[in-house]
């Protein structure tokens, strides 16, 4: 198991910008494929983009392809999410996500999970 802590959410205006963060503890992480997921009122968990430790491959929603970077510091076992030009669609709670093996974009593949950051974005 690991432990992922996020922070960094925010009121933002549309246009504007944040940066999460995403803290892991516990296992290896090099063994591990971290995901940004979001959630808004009323609709499923969906992928918004995912990391691979062990080879810095990313990939990203077409609906934040562009906007939002997946980066990491590997010295502090952390893993963050840039997004820029937010639109009030962008609105939702984001949550980190890590699993073993291959990477998924199906939210009931991973199991671990962080406690989720509000994110909204005013019109």
């Amino acid at each position: 198991q690991v432990q992922l802590v996020e922070s960094g959410g925010g009121l933002v205006q549309t246009g504007g910008s944040l940066r999460l963060s995403c803290t892991a503890s516990g296992r290896t992480f090099n063994m591990y494929v971290m995901a940004w997921f979001r959630q808004a009122p009323g609709l499923d968990r969906e992928f918004v983009g995912r990391s691979m430790w062990s080879d810095y491959m990313t990939s990203y929603a077409e609906s934040v392809k562009g906007r939002f970077t997946i980066s990491r510091d590997n010295a502090k076992n952390t893993v963050y999410l840039q997004m820029n030009s937010l639109k009030p669609e962008d609105t939702a709670v984001y949550y980190c996500a890590a699993k073993t093996g291959t990477s998924s974009e199906r939210p009931a593949d991973y199991s671990n999970w962080g406690q989720g950051t509000q994110v909204t974005v005013s019109s």
